[in-house]
């Protein structure tokens, strides 16, 4: 693989992640909202709180945390149609639960109480990495509705959470690259999305051989550059929440 120090179109090393940067209670009436930038990445998150549980769960004293995902019709090059509740794309509603089970492992839902925070991800602008700034930017929303929760005394204490972030990577001719952007990814011949908490524990792995298959040491190769990734998330993450 090609060293580390080459650069990419966009100026950044094969190493280095896009510019991050989360607003914070980006919007009037959620629990909890941010704007997340990852580059040219936009995407509108909100965690939403409700004093309800799914049926499994009713009288479990249990909460959950679920999430929905759309990319806007605009958020491309080219105008998409709107995804709809009966036409829901399998690309979305696959996102959408990966987002969903990356909040439960963040958070200790269990101890929440008979509460359920909704997530929504909205794409508002897409280049490259949605679902990994979907998730990023998720925890944020949903630590902030959950402090929000304690204020409005719909839980008594914050559960147990590890902070969470994600990153893509993959190999672009013959180079390992940290966090694509769309061109990058749509040349990618291997493509994964990374998941880890804050001690360096996977929490999703997606990836797959797009143009050539991979071997053992590429794939620890590509781990290795998503940890990297991740620590500076989490880093940021922590500055900003004043977790450090």
């Amino acid at each position: 693989m090609n060293s580390t120090n080459s650069q990419r179109l966009d100026g950044r090393k094969m190493d280095e992640i896009r510019p991050l940067k989360i607003t914070r209670n980006y919007l009037k009436w959620p629990e909890g909202s941010v704007l997340i930038e990852q580059g040219d990445t936009k995407i509108i998150v909100t965690a939403s709180i409700e004093e309800n549980v799914p049926r499994f769960l009713k009288d479990s004293g249990k909460g959950w945390i679920t999430s929905e995902y759309d990319l806007l019709p605009r958020a491309t090059n080219t105008r998409r149609n709107r995804d709809r509740k009966r036409t829901i794309s399998g690309r979305s509603h696959e996102i959408q639960r990966l987002i969903g089970r990356a909040m439960r492992a963040a958070f200790d839902f269990e101890h929440l109480g008979e509460i359920t925070v909704k997530v929504d991800a909205d794409v508002i602008q897409a280049d490259g990495g949605t679902r990994c700034a979907s998730i990023t930017g998720g925890f944020v929303a949903v630590y902030d509705a959950l402090q929000k929760a304690i204020e409005m005394e719909f839980i008594q204490d914050m559960p147990a959470f590890k902070v969470i972030a994600a990153i893509s990577v993959g190999i672009v001719n013959k180079q390992v690259l940290l966090d694509l952007f769309y061109e990058e990814d749509s040349q990618a011949d291997v493509d994964m999305n990374i998941v880890m908490d804050e001690e360096m524990n996977l929490v999703e792995i997606q990836g797959t051989a797009e143009g050539r298959t991979f071997n053992r040491e590429e794939l620890k190769q590509l781990l290795d550059l998503a940890e990297k990734g991740i620590k500076d998330e989490i880093t940021y993450i922590k500055n900003m929440l004043r977790l450090s």
